[in-house]
């Protein structure tokens, strides 16, 4: 039986490299892979591409990276309250590619789930149409949204079984659930480790089938 445990966070980030695409989950503070976070910090890996709700807002979160100035580019909705990224974007030594919520979420799931991209009206008439192919479908202007993959998820769920079968606590579960069908490493720092069959199977937000480094938060 296929067990995914790891021991700490410096073994669930292993094989982190430069020019790596990274997707992080959490919404605000909510579900935000903290240990991970830190743990990258120790790699002194280089140039990353982010993929994240938000570029941080102060302590713990992704204020750390842009601090240590690990981050080439972020991929994110609200970049807002985020003031160590707004230094270095208005010095020009970081790139933002702003997406709105919705599409955002919308590209990783399109991501995940294997397709070419989609087509949303948001965006239509306004700066977000830059760079991208608008269609006329129906009657109605529609711009063509890229999927997005990453080398790696970095998530946090709420409880997790030895086989990587996941369950996340409210609305953590906002941008985790498709992130982790979009990277293709997927590492999981948890609050709670049971046992194989412990968890209700109606109550697993994402299945082990795409869970690969799963690892106990208070153990790091």
């Amino acid at each position: 039986m296929r067990n995914v445990v790891v021991e700490d966070a410096h073994a669930a980030v292993r094989g982190l490299s430069d020019g790596d695409t990274v997707m992080v989950g959490g919404f605000g503070g909510a579900g935000l892979p903290r240990r991970i976070i830190k743990a990258v910090l120790d790699l002194n890996v280089r140039e990353l591409t982010v993929i994240s709700n938000n570029a941080g807002a102060g302590g713990e979160d992704l204020s750390l990276w842009f601090g240590a100035r690990i981050v080439r580019k972020i991929v994110c909705s609200y970049p807002r309250s985020a003031d160590v990224f707004a230094q270095q974007y208005r010095a020009g030594t970081v790139e933002l590619e702003l997406v709105p919520q919705g599409t955002l979420v919308e590209r990783i799931r399109a991501g995940g789930a294997g397709l070419g991209g989609f087509l949303t009206p948001v965006g239509v008439g306004t700066v977000f149409e830059k760079g991208k192919q608008k269609i006329h479908l129906k009657g109605r202007d529609y711009l063509l949204e890229e999927p997005l993959h990453a080398q790696f998820s970095f998530l946090k769920g709420r409880q997790a079984d030895p086989l990587g079968n996941v369950n996340y606590n409210k609305t953590a579960r906002n941008h985790s659930a498709v992130m982790a069908t979009a990277g293709a490493t997927v590492a999981i720092e948890v609050d709670q480790l049971v046992h194989a069959g412990e968890m209700d199977p109606e109550g697993i937000v994402t299945p082990c089938i795409f869970v690969d480094r799963v690892f106990l938060s208070r153990s790091s």
